[in-house]
């Protein structure tokens, strides 16, 4: 590893998930800072340029989406990819309408995470054919029947699919064939992707604007 190496840095109120990371980013070739706040972050004076920052959706004091907020009136553009919960994928959703590069769902696989920090790194643009992937997104998206939309929206809600089939008055068999298959349809093999693809395509995002 060089000085020349990419740097990430991580934000993250826990040691033990802020020392793991670290490693495992290390290990990747990667130079990393880590800070257990965001207000740490943002004090931080003549900061070094890095690849991308790595934020936990949920800390004490400023949150992650807080975050985001003061970065985007500081005009800093530097990829965010945020680590979340099980149930904050609304959040998740309004973070990536804002700009937020990607996201993962705790527990993840690392080898993950790696992929969306190589992908940061090397984007100049991370969206270089919008107009293209927000008209196959579209199409994707129009063959679903109602159902799907509807279990759709309840996952981008951040609800589990005993919670859907509970609104949806399904049974949770039922929600989980149709979240198959809308999954299946539109080519996602995870909610992460299931949310990239759906925020290309705002006039038919079933969520809030």
């Amino acid at each position: 590893m060089t000085l020349a190496s990419p740097l990430v840095c991580v934000i993250d109120d826990d040691q033990g998930f802020r020392d793991s990371l670290s490693w495992m980013v290390r290990a990747a070739g990667y130079r990393v800072s880590v800070y257990a706040t965001a207000e740490h972050y943002l004090s931080v004076q003549q900061r070094p340029e890095a690849a991308c920052l790595v934020v936990d959706m949920r800390m004490p004091g400023m949150s992650g989406l807080e975050l985001q907020q003061q970065l985007l009136r500081r005009q800093e553009k530097t990829p965010l990819i945020f680590v979340t919960a099980h149930g904050d994928i609304a959040m998740a959703v309004r973070a990536m309408k804002h700009g937020a590069f990607d996201f993962v769902e705790k527990p993840f696989k690392g080898k993950a995470l790696l992929t969306l920090i190589e992908k940061a790194a090397r984007a100049g643009a991370p969206h270089p054919t919008k107009s293209a992937q927000r008209r196959a997104a579209t199409e994707r998206i129009a063959t679903l029947s109602a159902r799907e939309h509807e279990v759709l929206a309840g996952i981008l809600s951040g609800k589990t699919n005993k919670a859907i089939a509970a609104d949806l008055g399904l049974s949770h068999k039922t929600v989980e064939y149709h979240r198959s298959r809308m999954m299946e349809k539109l080519g996602a093999g995870s909610v992460a992707e299931l949310v990239q693809l759906v925020i290309r395509t705002p006039s038919m995002f079933p969520g809030e604007q």
